[in-house]
């Protein structure tokens, strides 16, 4: 039997979301902020934490990705602090998110993939008991409301159009003192390699033993952020099951490694510098780094630049692809920010002997967009954007950008542009307060014997009750 897909829908769905949305029982509309996306010129990021909106500067970094300035880290320190002074179960803190997501993509073979899901997260943690220990946990679900079965791959649902549920977190936390703290468990957590990459219903986590500080950063002391442990397992968006780092990597079944990591981040007024390397034995070495600097040309204007470079090569046996290989990457981005308004540029190229690759995270390629991270063997790439974020329509941001992608080596790929326009409004008070509504359109047109192209369509709602 064949199933009408809704293309005259955007406006239908985007109704119907937030129908969903206002109809949940009254448990849910109490609840607390769960790390909500806060409004941006470019990204998420992903999880910003107490409220919906925050006033922030516009940024270009795309959904799923980590800057290294941002690793380790928590995002609020003063509140960190503050939470460890407290009573634990007193200070116990709910988190609850809503969401409902809409993705329709056209391939450039003609096939397709389409989905919409209803779904979101709830969990919790608990203050420090005697200042040191806190435990916490967080499940999430995605549930099937349209999918046809012949448009899998939306990575919004599990395989087979499949509606999934997983207790994604489970952890405990400790407390070195009030700059470090020790987690073991399953969890999130951002780096540049290894992250939630959450652009889809639910993120990636891991199981991990991982040590995090924060040092400096207060009455004008330049900050550092440290990082290192050991992962050893990855629960991927759309899955329910953890498995091994070496297995996700795309190692043959039985191989089980994990990857160790460890790096630092340094910043002192508008300069920037760190590193990070992930190491998993007998699979790959993947060295990041990245350096930003500012520059204030007015009281509402600032040119900022910034460099990266990866590395990625074989270790050991060699047990990833059964051969060694070598690929780097470098890049280079200036942005010129004036009152709402962010305008980029970068550009990026890729060398060596195969693509570059990224596992377990989105790609942190200056380069890398919606749907393509012209990260390929040989690929260079140009990107422009232009944001802007409104003034009289509080929360609400669009953005617009162009990627002309080179030819790889490999003879049978070809260059690749890309085209997207990106409108966010994230509601900051009123009876809406702590809806997000996001709407992303792409276009790829990929050159060859034979001109091609590629859609993608998706549509976001998010809602974080303003308490729990």
């Amino acid at each position: 039997m064949n199933v009408k897909r809704p293309r005259a829908g955007c406006v239908a769905v985007a109704a119907a979301s937030l129908g969903c949305l206002l109809a949940m029982p009254a448990w849910a509309q109490t609840a607390a902020p769960a790390q909500a996306t806060a409004p941006a010129q470019g990204e998420e990021p992903k999880e910003t934490e107490d409220d919906v909106y925050i006033e922030t500067a516009p940024t270009s970094t795309e959904q799923g990705q980590t800057r290294m300035n941002e690793a380790f880290a928590p995002r609020d320190r003063q509140q960190w602090i503050r939470d460890t002074r407290r009573k634990a179960f007193q200070d116990t803190k709910w988190d609850l998110q809503v969401r409902s997501f809409y993705l329709d993509r056209e391939k450039y073979d003609d096939s397709g993939s389409e989905a919409w899901a209803l779904g979101g997260s709830l969990g919790f943690k608990t203050g420090y008991f005697r200042d040191r220990f806190a435990f916490g946990a967080t499940g999430y679900t995605s549930q099937k409301l349209y999918g046809p079965d012949d448009r899998d791959g939306t990575l919004l649902l599990a395989p087979g159009q499949e509606g999934y549920s997983v207790l994604g977190e489970v952890y405990g936390e400790f407390l070195i003192n009030e700059d470090s703290r020790l987690t073991l468990g399953r969890r999130g957590f951002d780096t540049p390699y290894i992250n939630r990459n959450d652009a889809r219903m639910t993120p990636n986590t891991f199981q991990t033993v991982l040590f995090q500080g924060l040092y400096g950063g207060d009455e004008g002391r330049p900050e550092w952020r440290v990082g290192g442990g050991y992962v050893d397992k990855i629960k991927e968006r759309n899955s329910e099951d953890f498995v091994s780092m070496s297995q996700d990597a795309g190692a043959p079944d039985g191989t089980d490694r994990g990857v160790y990591a460890i790096g630092a981040n340094y910043k002192s007024g508008d300069l920037s510098l760190g590193a990070i390397n992930y190491y998993s034995d007998d699979i790959i070495n993947i060295f990041y780094a990245e350096g930003k600097y500012g520059i204030p040309l007015a009281e509402k204007t600032k040119l900022s630049f910034a460099v990266q470079y990866s590395d990625q090569t074989s270790v050991g046996d060699d047990l990833l692809r059964g051969t060694d290989f070598s690929s780097d990457q470098w890049g280079a981005k200036a942005e010129l920010a004036h009152g709402g308004a962010l305008f980029t540029a970068a550009y990026t190229r890729a060398g060596g002997d195969t693509n570059m690759q990224n596992p377990w995270s989105g790609y942190p390629g200056f380069t890398s967009v919606q749907v393509e991270d012209f990260n390929r063997d040989g690929e260079s790439a140009w990107m422009l954007r232009a944001g802007y974020t409104f003034p009289f329509i509080k929360g609400a941001s669009v953005y617009a950008l162009y990627v002309d992608g080179s030819d790889p080596q490999s003879p049978t790929e070809y260059a690749k542009d890309e085209y997207d326009v990106n409108f966010q409004w994230a509601v900051a008070d009123g009876f809406l307060k702590g809806l997000l509504f996001r709407m992303r359109y792409a276009h790829v047109r990929q050159e060859g014997p034979v001109e091609t192209d590629l859609d993608d369509f998706r549509l976001m709602i998010y809602y974080d009750p303003p308490s729990l």
